[in-house]
Protein backbone atom coordinates (compact mmCIF):
# COMPACT_ATOMS: atom_id res chain seq x y z
CA UNK A 1 0.00 0.00 0.00
CA UNK A 2 1.26 3.19 -1.07
CA UNK A 3 1.40 6.19 1.32
CA UNK A 4 -0.79 9.48 0.36
CA UNK A 5 1.00 12.45 0.34
CA UNK A 6 -0.17 13.77 3.45
CA UNK A 7 1.08 10.83 5.22
CA UNK A 8 4.40 11.03 3.69
CA UNK A 9 7.04 12.39 6.60
CA UNK A 10 9.87 12.65 4.36
CA UNK A 11 8.73 15.87 2.42
CA UNK A 12 11.18 17.99 0.29
CA UNK A 13 11.08 20.90 2.87
CA UNK A 14 14.50 21.18 3.12
CA UNK A 15 14.88 20.92 -0.95
CA UNK A 16 14.44 24.85 -1.84
CA UNK A 17 16.86 25.94 0.98
CA UNK A 18 19.99 23.81 -0.23
CA UNK A 19 18.91 25.06 -3.58
CA UNK A 20 18.89 28.64 -2.24
CA UNK A 21 22.06 27.90 -0.69
CA UNK A 22 24.01 26.47 -3.86
CA UNK A 23 22.78 29.49 -5.60
CA UNK A 24 24.23 32.25 -3.27
CA UNK A 25 27.27 30.08 -2.59
CA UNK A 26 27.63 29.93 -6.28
CA UNK A 27 27.10 34.05 -7.10
CA UNK A 28 29.40 34.67 -4.23
CA UNK A 29 32.06 32.40 -5.76
CA UNK A 30 31.71 33.61 -9.76
CA UNK A 31 31.97 37.41 -8.13
CA UNK A 32 35.33 36.46 -6.07
CA UNK A 33 36.43 34.97 -9.65
CA UNK A 34 35.54 37.84 -11.94
CA UNK A 35 37.21 40.12 -9.46
CA UNK A 36 40.63 38.19 -9.35
CA UNK A 37 40.31 37.79 -13.52
CA UNK A 38 39.09 41.92 -13.73
CA UNK A 39 42.12 42.62 -11.82
CA UNK A 40 45.17 40.23 -13.80
CA UNK A 41 44.80 43.63 -16.32
CA UNK A 42 46.28 45.54 -13.85
CA UNK A 43 49.44 43.76 -12.94
CA UNK A 44 51.46 44.93 -16.68
CA UNK A 45 50.63 48.71 -15.63
CA UNK A 46 53.63 50.63 -14.73
CA UNK A 47 53.59 53.52 -12.34
CA UNK A 48 54.65 56.91 -14.09
CA UNK A 49 56.58 59.43 -11.79
CA UNK A 50 58.10 63.35 -12.94
CA UNK A 51 61.30 64.71 -12.29
CA UNK A 52 61.19 68.19 -12.43
CA UNK A 53 64.22 70.73 -13.19
CA UNK A 54 64.73 72.69 -11.34
CA UNK A 55 62.80 71.29 -7.82
CA UNK A 56 62.93 74.52 -6.53
CA UNK A 57 61.82 77.73 -8.12
CA UNK A 58 60.95 81.39 -6.97
CA UNK A 59 57.66 83.38 -7.27
CA UNK A 60 57.34 85.09 -10.53
CA UNK A 61 58.17 83.59 -13.78
CA UNK A 62 60.40 79.95 -14.43
CA UNK A 63 60.74 77.51 -17.14
CA UNK A 64 60.80 74.19 -15.72
CA UNK A 65 61.79 70.78 -17.66
CA UNK A 66 59.75 68.01 -16.68
CA UNK A 67 60.65 64.81 -17.67
CA UNK A 68 58.70 61.91 -16.98
CA UNK A 69 60.00 58.54 -15.88
CA UNK A 70 58.35 54.99 -15.90
CA UNK A 71 58.95 52.05 -13.00
CA UNK A 72 62.87 51.98 -14.21
CA UNK A 73 63.61 55.11 -14.90
CA UNK A 74 63.23 55.22 -18.20
CA UNK A 75 61.68 58.16 -20.19
CA UNK A 76 57.87 57.90 -21.32
CA UNK A 77 56.90 59.91 -24.54
CA UNK A 78 53.79 61.10 -25.40
CA UNK A 79 52.27 61.70 -22.01
CA UNK A 80 50.40 64.83 -21.08
CA UNK A 81 51.74 66.87 -18.05
CA UNK A 82 49.04 68.87 -16.14
CA UNK A 83 50.76 71.47 -13.60
CA UNK A 84 48.65 72.92 -11.16
CA UNK A 85 48.47 75.11 -8.25
CA UNK A 86 49.09 73.25 -4.84
CA UNK A 87 50.06 75.21 -1.75
CA UNK A 88 51.14 77.84 -3.89
CA UNK A 89 48.85 79.36 -6.89
CA UNK A 90 49.13 79.60 -10.84
CA UNK A 91 46.88 82.12 -12.36
CA UNK A 92 46.40 79.10 -14.98
CA UNK A 93 46.74 75.35 -15.08
CA UNK A 94 50.11 74.86 -17.62
CA UNK A 95 50.19 71.47 -20.01
CA UNK A 96 52.21 70.05 -22.61
CA UNK A 97 53.51 66.64 -24.07
CA UNK A 98 56.31 64.63 -24.01
CA UNK A 99 58.38 64.39 -26.50
CA UNK A 100 60.34 61.26 -27.66
CA UNK A 101 62.75 62.12 -24.93
CA UNK A 102 60.30 61.89 -22.50
CA UNK A 103 60.57 66.12 -21.54
CA UNK A 104 58.43 68.76 -21.44
CA UNK A 105 58.83 71.88 -20.58
CA UNK A 106 56.41 73.87 -18.94
CA UNK A 107 56.13 78.62 -18.25
CA UNK A 108 54.82 78.71 -14.77
CA UNK A 109 54.22 81.98 -13.24
CA UNK A 110 54.03 80.64 -9.61
CA UNK A 111 52.67 83.19 -6.56
CA UNK A 112 52.53 82.90 -2.52
CA UNK A 113 49.96 84.44 -0.36
CA UNK A 114 50.44 87.32 1.90
CA UNK A 115 52.90 85.54 4.60
CA UNK A 116 53.45 82.36 2.65
CA UNK A 117 57.11 81.85 2.46
CA UNK A 118 56.84 78.36 0.43
CA UNK A 119 54.57 76.28 -1.54
CA UNK A 120 54.29 73.61 -3.91
CA UNK A 121 53.29 73.19 -7.42
CA UNK A 122 51.50 70.03 -7.89
CA UNK A 123 52.41 67.91 -11.42
CA UNK A 124 49.87 65.52 -13.06
CA UNK A 125 50.52 63.23 -15.28
CA UNK A 126 48.12 61.89 -18.36
CA UNK A 127 49.77 58.63 -19.31
CA UNK A 128 49.71 57.61 -23.02
CA UNK A 129 47.61 54.44 -24.49
CA UNK A 130 48.84 51.15 -23.17
CA UNK A 131 50.37 49.89 -20.39
CA UNK A 132 51.15 52.97 -17.96
CA UNK A 133 48.84 54.34 -15.41
CA UNK A 134 49.35 57.36 -12.58
CA UNK A 135 47.44 56.66 -9.48
CA UNK A 136 50.03 57.66 -6.97
CA UNK A 137 51.22 61.20 -6.00
CA UNK A 138 53.73 62.82 -8.34
CA UNK A 139 57.34 65.00 -7.47
CA UNK A 140 56.08 68.17 -7.21
CA UNK A 141 57.91 71.54 -7.69
CA UNK A 142 58.83 73.51 -4.23
CA UNK A 143 58.82 77.41 -4.81
CA UNK A 144 60.07 79.55 -2.12
CA UNK A 145 60.49 83.18 -1.85
CA UNK A 146 63.77 83.74 -0.94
Amino acid sequence: MSPSLRQDTRAIEGLPIRLVIALVVGAASLGVMMNVLSGLDTMGVTELDTRPEPEIIEPGGSTVTVTVVDADGRPVADATVVASGGTAALPELATGATGQNGTVELDLTPRLGPNQRQGTIELEVKPPDGEYTDRRENTAILVIDR
